[in-house]
């Protein structure tokens, strides 16, 4: 494996350079057993395509290696710029493209830790401002930080707590030193600063943390989006300065921009030069247009670094995620799948389910036939029906299936790429979601510029009998 060194803070560095060393090791030693796994078993099962890819850096495919995460892309499609990769974290290993739940304050709603890792998620996300008022720090630092005290055993990231800039407006009030909320519990004032960001997300213990970002309105333009984007290259300096476990937990920088691509570019020129573990495409998922939203995303990815983790905030529609897996994207955040099950709105392949509706009242199939999740092997549509939106198990039973849709669908994205059929796999998936063919025409633009054509009659033939159905079950 080629090691490209990421640099979390040159002081920092330094203060714990033998245990940053040792960790780098371990990181590395664990993503080149987890490629060789792979290689072994896409070899058995007769899939030239994943076994070449699980071969990694043999292939000459981008990796990196820092203190506390290794990133390996394991497989490319050939035709987009779609890939999978193998991201190794303190406490699992993370296959991308990855869809991250949100537990906002330490649980998914309606959810326990054991039901969502029996669903597969390796990695989920929680919100520092929300943590840092409720429970707050004194009480994660007696406990050991936030795995222990929401017993989740895999990885978790971050948010910094920027995005309360924009959601929680009527609240903050931002300064060059920092954001000052008002606690929506109990009225008190908080000071959130870049280093006060890190001492939290030091404390919680987060596998991946994010910087302090000045995020301000898609909507919007002009002096405050360059005043924001600036800003957050200098909030992120303090943060890098500020991290104080680069050892075990990485931190990610934030873009920003606005839908402004020159700004966009000048953001990534400034935080590549920081050579973080990561970096993140934030401002967005604010009420855009979808058309510069995608254009964004493709002008971003094209810039980013090959051997680090691309993350997406924010998004989670399912035809969001296959377009943006196609641009390039590796990591997503939504809170969608668990609050509009809590509307009584189940996630299916054909697009999605109001249970509410009259006419599933005497329906006696599952959400999805080919659903195993255990709600769909035990209720039917006409009992949730009954229930939804009117007892509190309506919202825990139409969550576990929508989170176990998002991680079916991104397994089926994952496999596709690595079979190199993924413009199969989206030909597929649209013709479900849009049975009329009346698909978006901004799907229609970004697809067609990683060159998929979602017109008639140009869907791409299977070269491979096991190329997965876009919802197939392991």
């Amino acid at each position: 494996m080629s090691k490209v060194t990421t640099r979390v803070g040159t002081r920092k560095l330094n203060q714990n350079q033998a245990v940053a060393a040792v960790a780098s090791a371990s990181v590395a030693a664990a993503v080149s057993s987890a490629s060789a796994s792979v290689s072994s078993v896409a070899a058995a099962a007769g899939v030239a395509g994943a076994a070449a890819a699980g071969a990694g850096s043999a292939a000459g495919l981008p990796s990196s290696v820092s203190p506390a995460l290794s990133f390996q892309v394991t497989a490319r499609c050939s035709t987009t710029k779609a890939r999978v990769s193998r991201l190794v974290l303190p406490h699992s290993t993370v296959d991308t493209p990855v869809f991250m739940p949100v537990g906002t304050q330490g649980t998914m709603k309606g959810l326990t830790s054991e039901q969502v890792e029996s669903l597969g998620c390796q990695l989920i996300l929680g919100n520092t401002y929300h943590l840092g008022t409720r429970p707050g720090p004194a009480l994660l630092q007696q406990l050991g930080g936030l795995h222990k005290f929401m017993n989740w055993n895999r990885s978790l990231l971050t948010d910094s707590g920027g995005f309360q800039m924009v959601s929680l407006l009527a609240l903050a009030e931002i300064t060059e030193e920092g954001v000052r909320f008002q606690s929506p519990h109990d009225g008190s004032m908080l000071m959130l600063t870049p280093e006060k960001s890190m001492e939290l997300q030091n404390v919680i213990g987060a596998d991946i943390m994010m910087q302090l970002d000045d995020v301000v309105s898609s909507l919007i333009s002009g002096p405050r989006v360059v005043e924001a984007m600036h800003r957050s290259i200098r909030w992120l300096d303090r943060c890098i300065e500020a991290h104080s476990a680069p050892h075990k937990q990485s931190l990610f920088a934030i873009i920003q921009g606005g839908l402004d691509n020159n700004l966009r570019t000048q953001c990534v020129a400034e935080m590549v030069k920081r050579d973080l573990p990561g970096y993140a495409i934030g401002g967005l998922s604010g009420g855009e247009q979808k058309d510069p939203f995608w254009r964004v995303v493709d002008h971003c990815t094209n810039l980013l670094p090959e051997n680090k983790p691309r993350y997406l905030m924010g998004v989670g529609y399912a035809v969001d995620l296959v377009v943006c897996s196609a641009l390039g994207v590796d990591m997503f955040d939504c809170v969608f799948p668990t609050r509009t099950a809590r509307f009584g709105t189940a996630l299916v392949f054909e697009g999605s389910l109001p249970l509410k509706h009259r006419k599933y009242a005497n329906d006696f199939a599952p959400i999805e036939a080919d659903c195993t999740c255990s709600t769909c092997q035990n209720y039917t549509r006409a009992y949730l029906h009954s229930i939804v939106t009117r007892e509190e198990v309506s919202c825990h039973l139409v969550s576990i299936h929508n989170i176990a849709f998002q991680m079916r669908l991104m397994r089926g994205i994952r496999q596709a790429i690595e079979l190199d059929q993924f413009p199969a796999f989206v030909h597929r998936f649209f013709a479900a979601q849009f049975p009329d063919r009346n698909f978006p025409q901004w799907a229609i633009d970004a697809l067609r510029a990683v060159n998929i054509d979602l017109a008639p009659g140009s869907a791409p033939s299977s070269t491979s009998e096991a190329m997965p159905e876009p919802m197939q079950q392991n």
